[in-house]
């Protein structure tokens, strides 16, 4: 699990407490990490830094602002290969503890590191999430203009799922500063002083044979170029599973060598 590296400065936030419940960073655990780096290096246009846990891990920057972390997955952790949102959290611990209270599982942690604690865990239908109490990378948080990243959830039922998430990270709690959640047809929006964080969607079904229909969080990276992204990802050995044309731009639902879904979008925000 490759954890921010340094706190932030100009959005003022200083600490996972400050904005507890929110996204606040993405991270891929992958077989072979620098066979990622070189796909996603020359796919994405990102560049690499070892992370402050060792050469084992390294963070994504984007003309030199953070996007992600990619870490080596350790040959004893059986976690899948794939992107993964960590969220804010005040206590990882009671956090943990209400996860667990509620069916979801805990496989990794809490653990301490330098800059704080996490935990990585699963909701009641499988969707992997990680947990973060701690120093956070300088104005990465999504809902802002040009975020690196924005989430959706694919799962079962968005409105059952709103509940254990809200429960568990204190989304639209009576704590001052939580996440607003919103019901719009039928997807659960999450915000933060009306910006939009991430979509949960329903219909995903554990047993579906592809994958991307299965309980998911689901990464989506904002590209200049949607087209020029997926060319660069056939010539460097990942697969394209569906390409659309959406009313806010086009997108393209990835995967690279190792496993690992993503979706490149025009689209900078999930409106």
């Amino acid at each position: 699990m490759d954890k921010p590296t340094r706190a932030a400065g100009s959005a003022g936030v200083t600490s996972s407490a400050a904005v507890f419940g929110a996204p606040c960073w993405v991270s891929l655990m992958t077989r072979d990490l620098q066979g990622a780096q070189d796909f996603y290096g020359a796919v994405m246009g990102w560049e690499f830094r070892k992370g402050v846990l060792g050469d084992e891990f390294s963070t994504a920057f984007l003309e030199g602002a953070p996007v992600a972390g990619i870490g080596a997955l350790a040959s004893m952790l059986q976690v899948a290969v794939a992107w993964t949102p960590y969220f804010a959290v005040i206590d990882t611990d009671q956090t943990a503890a209400r996860i667990r209270e509620r069916s979801g599982t805990v496989a990794v942690g809490p653990l301490t590191f330098s800059m704080g604690r996490g935990a990585l865990a699963a909701d009641r239908d499988g969707a992997v999430f990680g947990i973060w109490e701690g120093l956070l990378v300088s104005d990465w948080l999504t809902g802002r203009k040009k975020a690196p990243v924005w989430l959706r959830l694919r799962t079962r039922n968005a409105f059952e799922a709103a509940i254990f998430y809200g429960e568990v990270l204190e989304w639209a709690s009576d704590r001052p500063g939580s996440c607003q959640v919103d019901y719009e047809e039928d997807e659960v929006v999450l915000r933060s002083k009306g910006h939009v964080l991430a979509r949960l969607s329903s219909g995903a079904t554990g047993a579906a044979p592809d994958p991307t229909l299965r309980p998911h969080w689901h990464c989506h990276f904002p590209v200049g170029d949607v087209e020029a992204t997926v060319e660069a990802a056939r010539r460097n050995g990942g697969l394209v599973l569906g390409q659309s044309s959406m009313p806010q731009g086009e997108e393209a639902t990835l995967r690279d060598p190792d496993g690992a879904l993503f979706t490149v979008t025009s689209s900078t925000v999930p409106e």
